[in-house]
């Protein structure tokens, strides 16, 4: 006789209680420990803390905007296992202490925000100012070097240096003058451009890695600390 299956009927199968509970039990001590470190590092931080130095305050800022995602993780942790282990129950003391937190680290990217702006600025200001001198100087050696005498007495001390034969006509000591200058200013036209880049490099990182960062952050914890007492 041979047997014909007509259907095969499959369910899922539903996590056990016990099982629940260990997953929400590791759940919940895995984001205490993400936590813990976010307080540990800031802790190190905040113990060598200068609030004159602009320095500090910016460096504060990167930390705790880097580090800022990993707390994020390991409240979201603790409010699952929240509800893995107490589905039934309204608001347990752990959702409240997830909300407390997700609040107050909410508060802590929005005071960023501004401290973030003023500090590109500053940043901006600075290297503007740099790179003005710069070009000042650039301008400077251009104006030099358009003078024929300050070129043939170039000429004459290359010569003394040794660059240029002791015999060597005044037409060669010009053209040596005048190809030493254009290299000097090739080389400062280019430290300029390389500063530019450098200042547009770091304004853009403080500005999207800074400053919107924190505002996404501030949203995600705000959304986080009603999602733990709703």
């Amino acid at each position: 006789e041979i047997l014909r299956v007509t259907g095969v009927q499959t369910c899922a199968l539903p996590i056990s209680g016990s099982q629940s509970l260990r997953l929400s039990f590791v759940l919940r001590w895995l984001g205490i420990t993400l936590v813990a470190l976010l307080a540990l590092q800031m802790a190190v931080l905040l113990s060598a803390a200068d609030w004159a130095d602009g320095v500090f305050k910016q460096l504060l800022i990167e930390r705790l905007v880097n580090q800022a995602p990993m707390g994020l993780i390991g409240l979201l942790l603790m409010l699952l296992g929240s509800r893995l282990d107490q589905p039934e129950t309204a608001r347990p003391p752990i959702r409240w202490l997830v909300c407390v937190i997700s609040a107050l680290l909410a508060t802590l990217m929005i005071v960023v925000v501004p401290v973030s702006i003023s500090g590109n600025q500053n940043l901006a200001g600075e290297s503007d100012q740099t790179l003005e001198q710069q070009k000042g100087q650039l301008e400077m050696a251009r104006q030099q070097s358009a003078n024929p005498e300050n070129v043939k007495m170039l000429g004459n001390q290359l010569t003394q240096a040794g660059q240029l034969a002791a015999d060597a006509s005044e037409d060669d000591k010009v053209k040596a003058a005048q190809a030493f200058i254009d290299k000097q200013l090739a080389q400062m036209e280019q430290q300029i451009k390389q500063g530019e880049r450098q200042r547009n490099l770091a304004v853009n990182q403080r500005r999207f890695g800074g400053t919107l960062s924190a505002v996404i952050l501030a949203v995600a914890f705000v959304l986080l600390a009603l999602a733990a007492v709703i």
